[in-house]
């Protein structure tokens, strides 16, 4: 590969803590992010566990790649260098609470005046608007308000958070890729600028819009929203949580403890498994419908499978699902996964040896080319001089003068 997707891209970010993972897929593409830190950093460095020789897990995963450099933004001289590199640059990411820039004088109306055709992405917590706007919060925030995390209770009645994936904090910086690569296409084709604003919470909701927009639906009278016709058109509830009766689909226990999901609730693949398992008998006696039919509450059928699925290790069922053409997968662990082949064969991980610590690289594959392999997240202010000597071709009597005003802290 002569060139990386992105190469020639670069974009100044002012960022700190998740956030700052808006520029990871970019910078895995080839796109060069310089990320700008006050003078005492991004304290994401020390924040969340694990802490890996003296580093976060969230600092060097959300900022590898990346090149660090200190300006004091609250001194006339920090601005001005701040300035200049955007001048040399074609997105300017404000990843924090939004407005921060603007009032120190370099938002997106001042810069406008450096850069026309500039790519503005603001990404914070709940966006610049509504009223929820300044109040400070965490990743998990967006995920409780957006619906997506039930609230438990321990045996001592006192409530928790149970164990969830954590969706806003990384959907929100994809969306927010993904509208940059959008924007700075069209800045190229017609020199319009561009001011995008990314709410984590936002991307929280977008995510599940399966069961917010089905329960939205379900509002309206039932001559004009059913459920499925396999289930007699019965509404059921939203997502997941309309399958715990489901049979044909459903997780089974193998015979050496672990789970596969067991999808036949089309036809096709239900008459599959029966004819694999020798089982014909199940299949005339419970046909089903063409699509979507789970064979809800169906006790005696799931007893039936609940033995059939004992037989065969979950190694096993995988080899029967591909010789019979039937929907069955594998069920992990964020334990396990790391060691699962399908895991293995799409994500290498890159080694503890080049970013501090095993990490899972970008999920995405140019046929026949090699993306570039980011390195290690960086230290404050660890390319100063590089950046002020390669970007703005300052001598080391600028960059000393530079220095000893405070510009970097």
């Amino acid at each position: 590969m002569s060139t990386a997707p992105l190469e020639g891209l670069r974009i100044i970010e002012c960022s700190a803590l998740g956030p700052a993972e808006i520029t990871n897929t970019l910078i895995d593409l080839g796109a060069e992010v310089i990320k700008v830190e006050p003078p005492q950093g991004d304290y994401g460095r020390q924040m969340t566990w694990p802490i890996i020789n003296g580093v976060s897990l969230l600092h060097l995963h959300a900022n590898r790649g990346k090149q660090s450099i200190t300006l004091d933004l609250r001194t006339e001289e920090g601005r001005a260098i701040f300035k200049e590199l955007v001048g040399t640059a074609e997105v300017v990411i404000e990843a924090m609470r939004p407005g921060g820039l603007a009032k120190r004088g370099i938002g997106y109306e001042d810069l406008l005046a450096i850069n026309p055709s500039l790519v503005f992405c603001c990404i914070s917590g709940y966006g610049m608007t509504g009223p929820y706007r300044d109040l400070p919060s965490h990743g998990i925030a967006y995920d409780v308000w957006a619906g997506l995390v039930n609230v438990a209770t321990d045996e001592e009645g006192f409530t928790y958070l149970p164990e969830h994936p954590s969706t806003g904090i990384h959907a929100g910086p994809l969306f927010g890729a993904l509208g940059i690569l959008a924007a700075v296409i069209r800045a190229r084709r017609s020199g319009e600028p561009s001011y995008i604003d990314i709410a984590q919470s936002d991307a929280s909701a977008a995510m599940d819009w399966l069961r917010s927009e089905t329960w939205k639906a379900y509002e309206r009278p039932e001559s004009e929203v059913t459920g499925n016709k396999a289930d007699n058109y019965e509404r059921r509830a939203p997502g997941t949580a309309g399958m715990k009766e489901g049979v044909r689909y459903q997780v089974y226990e193998a015979s050496d403890g672990k789970h596969v999901l067991f999808m036949a609730s089309e036809q096709e693949f239900w008459k599959n498994f029966c004819a694999g398992v020798d089982r014909t008998d199940l299949f005339e006696r419970w046909p089903g419908s063409k699509y979507a039919d789970h064979a809800r509450g169906n006790r005696e059928l799931q007893a039936e499978l609940k033995r059939i699925f004992a037989t065969k290790t979950a190694v096993e069922w995988l080899d029967f699902a591909n010789a019979y053409n039937t929907a069955i997968a594998p069920v992990n662990t964020p334990r396990t996964l790391l060691d699962d082949p399908q895991f293995q064969d799409r994500f290498p991980l890159i080694p503890a040896e080049r970013l501090g610590a095993d990490q899972i690289p970008a999920p995405l594959k140019f046929v026949g080319e090699t993306l570039p392999v980011p390195e290690m997240a960086p230290t404050v202010g660890q390319h100063n001089r590089e950046v002020l000597a390669h970007l703005l071709g300052w001598d080391d009597a600028q960059i000393d003068a530079a220095i000893a005003s405070g510009a970097l802290g």
